[in-house]
């Protein structure tokens, strides 16, 4: 970036794991803030995880400085509490009650610093659900995501940790509105974003098919859909790909593209909606008609006429997508093994510019002298606090 980015200058505090509360660190850490973790002496435990956890703890933990305090000791805890009257944000995803016993809760932490935005991630809002222990999958089973995703009968939840990622995002939307209420009340306050409510604003557009039509909405593989032409095809050699012609005009593009004169002048598919309601035929013809044609022929095609198409493409392909890279999509990031890889980055621009990868991944408490010194502590200090184990900074290089 060549010009400032917009939250340079506020520093936030987190204390947070896993996926939806790193999220929300990330998003102000890209734009700009001073992101500082806190991990446990031993470090974070999402750095370790497995599967498909084990890309979570680089990607959302770019862009932020890593000190490494334990909370359970009054010296870790007298750390932690010396960075927050520095900070503007305080963001914690803890289970509930877990900050408060550390007295880190939003009570005690607004005394000692009033302008405090503190950003609480939980899965549910307060009400009769808010002790229970809540998991994405959790709430896509009883948020109606897992129904609608799947066939009936066969719930199945989405491919990626939406209501984590998302949660995170509505935590960093509510730290900027809290920040915006600030410059005119010069007074911080809590914001609280959930799992659970996250998930159901997701569902809310079948919640309200459901208020306008009186009719239960399908899940989506069976549903009816609201387009004729809006499907995966198999088409040569098997491969795959999704296309669609969603108004009156583009169906009368995809006629002449392909020269379905007979279906173009079909009096029982001259609408949308009449197109709809001769899907069980009309699909049938047309994935017939297509299937000796290659994927890249079809792709040709329908991009020459200004109509929609994907090919179905695997997440491992799409560090080539030649988009991503020709528009700084993808940035270097290193792994914390050492080797290199690139990372996709916010998908917005300002004046232009993508906000990028400023600080690396942090190694465990790469930046705990540093800010342990900021706030006060003399080199003897901190080799003590070290010594003791109430926190820990890297062995220094020989």
């Amino acid at each position: 970036m060549t010009q400032p980015l917009p939250y340079e200058g506020i520093r936030v505090v987190e204390f947070t794991h896993m996926v939806m509360g790193p999220t929300c660190g990330m998003v102000l850490a890209d734009l700009g803030a001073e992101v500082i973790k806190v991990e446990p002496v031993a470090g974070d435990n999402t750095r370790h995880l497995l599967g498909s956890g084990a890309g979570f703890f680089p990607l959302f933990n770019r862009n932020k400085k890593s000190i490494a305090l334990d909370l359970q000791r009054p010296e870790g805890r007298e750390a932690a509490l010396r960075l927050v009257a520095t900070a503007d944000i305080v963001s914690e995803n803890f289970k509930p009650g877990t900050m408060k016993k550390l007295g880190l809760d939003y009570t005690a932490l607004s005394r000692l610093n009033p302008r405090l935005i503190y950003i609480s991630h939980k899965g549910f809002l307060p009400g009769p659900y808010d002790h229970r222990t809540a998991l994405d999958e959790v709430v896509q089973m009883m948020g109606g995501l897992a129904y609608m995703t799947g066939r009936l009968g066969d719930p199945l939840r989405a491919g990626t940790s939406v209501n984590d990622i998302m949660g995170g995002m509505f935590g960093a939307i509510g730290a900027m509105a809290a920040l915006a209420q600030r410059e005119k009340t010069g007074v911080g306050q809590e914001v609280q974003s959930a799992l659970f409510e996250n998930n159901v604003f997701l569902v809310a557009q079948h919640m309200m098919q459901f208020a306008v039509t009186g009719k239960p909405a399908a899940p989506m593989p069976g549903r009816i859909s609201a387009w004729a032409v809006y499907d995966v095809f198999t088409v040569k050699d098997g491969e795959q790909i999704f296309l669609a012609a969603v108004s009156d005009s583009q169906w009368a593009v995809f006629c002449d593209a392909f020269g379905f004169d007979d279906l173009k002048a079909d009096a029982r598919l001259k609408t949308n909606n009449d197109r709809v309601q001769a899907r069980e035929w009309l699909i049938p013809v047309l994935r017939a008609s297509l299937a000796d044609r290659s994927a890249s022929e079809l792709s040709a095609i329908f991009e020459k006429n200004g109509l929609p198409f994907a090919p179905i493409t695997r997440p491992e392909a799409l560090f080539d997508d030649p988009h991503l890279k020709a528009t700084g999509g993808l940035a270097p990031l290193h792994l914390p093994d050492g080797r290199e890889t690139s990372v996709p980055l916010l998908p917005l621009t300002l004046d232009g510019q993508r906000p990028g990868v400023r600080l690396q991944p942090p190694v465990v408490g790469e930046h705990t002298r540093e800010l342990l010194a900021q706030v006060g502590y003399t080199k003897g200090d901190i080799a003590q606090l070290e010594a003791s184990g109430a926190v820990r900074a890297p062995a220094d290089p020989a």
